[in-house]
């Protein structure tokens, strides 16, 4: 009998504190990171659930659109934890623009989050691309090597608004029909190409930061610095983080030697040279 009690009150003691916390968080009224996420794909990959609760789905573009690849399994990718390197060793490209649609019903503060990684080139100006949010480019020239060196983890972040039926980005507005379409734009180095992405409602600080990179931590230190400077000072920065070897679309310019005739000219200006003097010489005599 006593034994029996004892187990009566253990149930009501758990149920007690179960409807307690469900009651303080009904009043915080926060929901987890994993619930403000709205959409989210492990691109060329299968169903994944990260560290934070976030569930990837299966990629849908598989059979449908572009090439997956599991070329980045076989390395380590730093600056992603363990359970989660998955979700930058797989990958989606094509040989031409591609891209998702997103279906948002609810009014907001979104946050798109893509994840890369290059596994492939070991140098920069070999992959870069740009990406697009219904049509406006949200980030321009992504070389992933130059930003973060090779097998390394990278997410570009993009956050947006949807208001009145408006969809605002980048300072740039548009009308917004239900759908977000991201789109891998082809450039003029090889294809475009997406390891995952998610979209979540929220602000910039709700999104998970990746592990520091002590290769890269001297930089970031140097543009928190210069972002704290006057206008002098981010218009520096603006001029030193530009590439090296700026991404240029179209063919190349042809060489405007090519066609100078000056070559010619020259042994036609040392014959007259010579004449003359000695013209002058033989009239004298």
């Amino acid at each position: 009998m006593r034994r029996v009690t004892l187990r009566c009150a253990a149930r009501l003691v758990f149920a007690a504190l179960w409807l307690l916390v469900e009651v303080c968080r009904a009043e915080t009224g926060t929901p987890s990171l994993a619930e403000r996420v709205i959409w989210a794909v492990n691109a060329g990959g299968d169903a994944h659930t990260d560290v934070h609760g976030i569930h990837y789905k299966k990629d849908p573009l598989e059979g449908k659109l572009g090439k997956a690849s599991d070329y980045g399994v076989r390395l380590p990718i730093l600056r992603s934890s363990p359970e989660d390197q998955i979700l930058y060793q797989t990958e989606r490209y094509n040989e031409d623009t591609f891209g998702y649609e997103i279906p948002i019903r609810e009014e907001g503060d979104y946050i798109l989050v893509m994840k890369y990684a290059e596994v492939y080139f070991a140098q920069s100006q070999q992959k870069v691309f740009d990406v697009r949010l219904n049509g406006h480019v949200v980030v321009k020239d992504l070389d992933i090597f130059d930003r973060v060196g090779h097998s390394t983890a990278h997410d570009e972040i993009v956050p947006f608004s949807i208001k009145r039926g408006k969809l605002s980005v980048h300072g740039e507005v548009s009308t917004f029909n239900g759908k977000l379409t991201v789109e891998f734009v082809k450039g003029y180095y090889d294809n475009p190409k997406i390891c995952a992405l998610y979209v979540m409602k929220g602000k910039l600080e709700d999104v998970p930061k990746l592990q520091p990179h002590p290769g890269l931590g001297k930089r970031e230190e140097e543009e928190e610095e210069e972002d704290d400077g006057e206008g002098g000072e981010s218009e520096k920065k603006s001029t030193s983080t530009a590439p090296k070897n700026p991404v240029r679309s179209g063919p190349r310019t042809p060489n405007p030697y090519a066609t100078d005739n000056s070559s010619l000219m020259f042994p036609i200006l040392v014959a007259f040279g010579v004449f003359i003097p000695t013209l002058f010489c033989l009239c004298r005599l």
